[in-house]
């Protein structure tokens, strides 16, 4: 019987968190992950680094502008969606939080160390706070106004 390494018992680890959590995302995430380790597919990785946080952004905002192709939100819903305060104030935060996140991308990708704390976060979150993994890169960006890069 193979040994496990340490970021194998790692993803069981993450895996069984999100299990005891209810939470699918992490439990799917860290399940996929440990398949690739265990079929030796560990080239793998490094495109996953590369462009898995982009993938992820773009399925995202397609689940996102989903309701506006399918027609689910008219053109009207979306015009009075001008008109009422909650709706005006959705439209600022939406631009905060991209603000944010596009900070964030900037701070992860020219401090990669801090990455490592943030993902520890949002795992944390996603596990015990019912989060959405979406949070290392406002969490970075929040962090880049806390120390003014």
């Amino acid at each position: 019987m193979p040994q496990l390494d340490m970021p194998s018992l790692l993803l069981i680890l993450l895996a069984l968190l999100g299990v005891v959590s209810r939470n699918q995302s992490i439990t799917i995430a860290a399940v996929v992950l440990l398949l690739i380790r265990t079929l030796g597919l560990h080239q793998a990785f490094p495109w996953i680094e590369k462009n898995g946080l982009s993938l992820g952004i773009i399925i995202l905002t397609i689940g996102i502008l989903t309701p506006l192709a399918s027609g689910t939100i008219s053109a009207k819903e979306l015009y009075q969606s001008f008109l009422h305060w909650k709706s005006i104030a959705a439209i600022g935060v939406g631009v905060l939080v991209a603000y944010l996140g596009g900070r964030g991308a900037h701070l992860m990708s020219s401090s990669p160390a801090l990455v490592t704390s943030l993902v520890i976060g949002t795992i944390l979150g996603v596990a015990f706070f019912k989060g959405v993994p979406v949070g290392p890169l406002i969490a970075a960006g929040i962090l880049s106004l806390l120390v003014a890069k």
